[in-house]
């Protein structure tokens, strides 16, 4: 019956109401299509107010649907139904067990469903594309065609208790039907290891990684730790490519790794396990930062680093001991170097290799992982303190600490010594984000993890704005389906869930996402949590800046604005109407890396716009700039091109003069 009621909505709906980011889903039963479409933007309204729509297993048929989607509707049909078999998607005599599908948008990636299913083969009407089959049989599970200036979208059974457990590329598939993502964020920071970018064209890569919404790209610093022509060339080549599209860089650090030359010169200075071998575990090789002369010289090669190239910021990144397992694997465990056990032995009266052998009582552990978790956060304080030294020759750097959460999984101060309550005070006295890493041990748990996440920190601390988190897009270790990486619906509905809870959302790492999730990144990223439409006006509300794709000049609260490209116009956070304008002159902010507060066109030539930031911000204009007031005081103009300024961190007002 509601479906029936539904479609009455539909004829009295106005027409631009249908262009709205707005679904509905026609069943009193949503099942999980409202977490699949929410998490790139679309929001759920009453289905005479919605642009797409959701009909579930046995929905009847009505000759209204075929002259909707030809006005432009999308309709997604689930399973087997009188509207399906309408559009020509019809049951027939065959049936196949499903447990494994190829998808058009990565066919070499295995998806593998936990619960196989068994399903009838159907029909398909002519013209329609198949983007999704079981794999040994090739029978569709998801197809689709366009319908006018619509499209319908027929999938072979419900997406699951999640909406990702069966087809993850569903979301790719409806933008491949003409789906447009309704908003865009351009606030996601990336990892960047340079080994497995070495022989690219790095102005192509930051160009896509613009697209893709990347505002920063945290850079594996220890590869450029010593000095070299070739190593110190393409770095300065991928910074400058960076900057040109607005994209800061961060120098990625990962103590007590230093560099495998260092390494190799050092042998003294190595870290042990608690079987006495020296601490190479896995990729990294650790050194003893308990040792101040290897402490001093580490120091001092950092600081070079930071000083041999234009960084936008550095981020200190897991700084801690091994190993996930604990004390339970000697092979892996550190730290276990003299300077450790001297120390231990000192305060507690016997050597902490002892707990290796007849020593295993609970409190002699507990005294040494108590001793270890404390110096880790003194060691990361006195790393702080080394930053923010070099912070005073270089005032627009910004300072990240990435450390691994120990309140939701509380296993991990044991583990490595992380104990996010002794630094997090810090922020009461040092400007620096804390970048919040999930640990391993739960990445097979769902989105939603992150708002408890969010509300465990915001407990220990006031300082909200300074919590990022960090995504690790990885092949998991765990038994987790339908694919072994996230990607597609749940990598969406992950960013989604995290840039809603989080200030900064960090991906781990650039090279592992796949090329199908590119797209729809932004959108996912982006957090709206209104919009609609008044008048000729339309209405975004969100927590950050945004986004909205736009063609055409605009009015912004009734004002001019010239914070716009040619496909979007970019809006400050709160609440703001937008509205058609005739074209205006003046130079235009197509982009700017940095949180927007305002901007209005002065003239044909000037523009003003404000901002804040942690790190300094980088304003790409429409034309050549020729001077510049900040904060209404004459500066030279610090150019990463002829139209991209680099400006100073912090809360400024930017006049631009332009050619």
């Amino acid at each position: 019956m509601r479906l029936l009621a539904s479609i009455g909505l539909l004829c009295a709906a106005s027409l631009w109401a249908g262009e709205l980011p707005y679904f509905s889903v026609l069943s009193e039963d949503v099942g999980a299509w409202p977490d699949v479409l929410s998490s790139i933007g679309l929001q759920p309204e009453p289905a005479g107010m919605a642009h797409v729509f959701v009909a579930r297993s046995g929905s009847p048929a009505s000759v209204e649907w075929k002259a909707r989607v030809e006005k432009g509707a999308i309709l997604i049909l689930e399973g087997e139904s009188s509207l399906a078999d309408m559009f020509g998607f019809r049951r027939g005599k065959d049936s196949v067990r499903v447990q494994s599908l190829m998808d058009v948008h990565s066919p070499k990636l295995p998806v593998v469903w936990e619960k196989g299913l068994e399903l009838p083969v159907f029909e398909l009407p002519e013209g329609a594309r198949v983007f999704a089959r079981e794999r040994w049989t090739a029978a569709p599970m998801t197809a689709g065609l366009r319908r006018g200036a619509g499209a319908v979208l027929w999938v072979a059974a419900p997406p699951g208790e999640r909406g990702y457990e069966r087809f993850p590329y569903l979301l790719e598939t409806l933008c491949d039907l003409g789906l447009e993502p309704p908003f865009r964020s351009s606030r996601l920071w990336a990892f960047f290891d340079s080994a497995y970018r070495s022989r690219v064209d790095l102005d192509y890569f930051a160009a896509r990684w613009r697209k893709a919404g990347i505002a920063a790209l945290h850079v594996a610093a220890w590869h450029f730790y010593e000095s070299s022509a070739e190593g110190d060339a393409y770095l300065a080549r991928l910074i400058e490519a960076c900057h040109r599209e607005g994209i800061l860089v961060y120098a990625w650090i990962e103590l007590p790794h230093v560099s495998e030359k260092f390494w190799e010169e050092h042998p003294e200075w190595r870290e042990k396990t608690a079987v006495l071998q020296d601490a190479q575990l896995d990729w990294r090789k650790l050194m003893n930062l308990t040792n101040r002369d290897c402490a001093s010289a580490v120091a001092g090669g950092v600081r070079r680093l930071i000083e041999r190239f234009d960084w936008d910021g550095v981020n200190m990144a897991e700084l801690y001991f091994e190993s996930l397992e604990g004390i339970g694997n000697p092979s892996r465990f550190t730290p276990m170097n003299d300077d450790v056990r001297n120390l231990f032995r000192a305060a507690q009266g016997f050597d902490p290799i002892e707990l290796f052998g007849a020593r295993k009582d609970a409190p002699s552990q507990r005294a040494f992982l108590d001793f270890r978790s404390d110096l880790a956060s003194r060691i990361e304080e006195e790393w702080l303190t080394v930053l923010e030294s070099a912070r005073r020759e270089k005032p627009q750097l910004d300072l990240v600490l990435t450390h691994v959460d120990d309140r939701f999984d509380k296993g991990m101060r044991d583990a490595i010594g992380a104990d996010v309550s002794r630094l997090l005070p810090l922020l009461d006295h040092h400007a620096f984000t804390f970048l919040i890493e999930d640990p391993a041990t739960i990445w097979h748990l769902g989105p939603q993890r992150y708002r408890s996440i969010a509300e465990a920190y915001q407990i220990l601390t006031t300082h909200r704005e300074k919590l990022a988190i960090d995504l690790n897009i990885v092949d998991r270790y765990q038994n987790v389906y339908p694919t072994k990486q996230q990607t597609g619906t749940e990598l969406f509905q992950l960013v989604h869930q995290a840039s809603a809870n989080f200030q900064r959302v960090a991906l781990y790492f650039e090279n592992s996402l796949l090329p199908p999730d590119l797209k729809l990144l932004p959108a996912a990223a982006a957090a709206v949590s209104r919009m609609e439409r008044l008048e000729s006006k339309t209405v975004v509300e969100s927590a950050v800046g945004v986004g909205l794709p736009w063609k055409g000049a605009a009015l912004v609260d009734g004002q001019r604005w010239p914070a716009a490209d040619d496909e979007t116009v970019w809006l400050p956070a709160g609440s703001h109407s937008v509205e058609l304008a005739p074209p205006q002159p003046g130079p235009r902010l197509l982009r700017l890396n940095g949180e927007l507060r305002a901007a209005r066109a002065v003239s044909a030539t000037t523009i003003e716009f404000s901002y804040q930031g942690a790190a300094r911000a980088i304003a790409v204009l429409d034309r050549p700039v020729r001077r510049i007031q900040v904060d209404g005081a004459d500066e030279a103009p610090v150019k990463a091109g002829p139209a991209t300024l680099l400006l100073p961190r912090g809360q400024h007002v930017i006049t631009a003069y332009t050619e």
